[in-house]
């Protein structure tokens, strides 16, 4: 089995578990081998509320120069921002069957140093 498909089962698996609401919206984090992105997704309206990844223009010129898991870091923090911004302060934490370890570890842990719930 690929790398790629064991990811897709082990997200379907997730998503059977993990939905967003109004209330507590869905964080989803997706990494290329690049760059990572980070959406908040409300799936009763199935919009998405807050996107930020080392590509948006603020952060692409932060990013560039910085590791990957630093970037991430800059991203966690930035999304953090941005749901505040919006009165967002919980969420339901999707690693989009991404193992919990390196890039999206700081993603995670950046949100939370930031103020975010989840």
């Amino acid at each position: 089995m690929a790398i790629d498909e064991a990811r897709l089962k082990r997200k379907k698996r997730i998503r059977k578990k993990v939905n967003g609401d109004g209330d507590r919206p869905r964080m989803s984090i997706f990494r290329s081998s690049k760059h990572i992105y980070a959406q908040v997704v409300d799936d009763t309206t199935g919009s998405t509320l807050v996107h930020v990844s080392t590509l948006t223009k603020d952060l692409k010129s932060g990013s560039a120069e910085a590791t990957k898991s630093d970037a991430a870091k800059i991203v966690g923090r930035a999304v953090a921002e941005a749901c505040k911004a919006k009165g967002i302060v919980r969420v339901a934490f999707d690693r989009n069957g991404f193992i919990y370890h390196g890039r999206v570890k700081a993603l995670a842990d950046a949100a939370r140093e930031a103020g975010l719930d989840f």
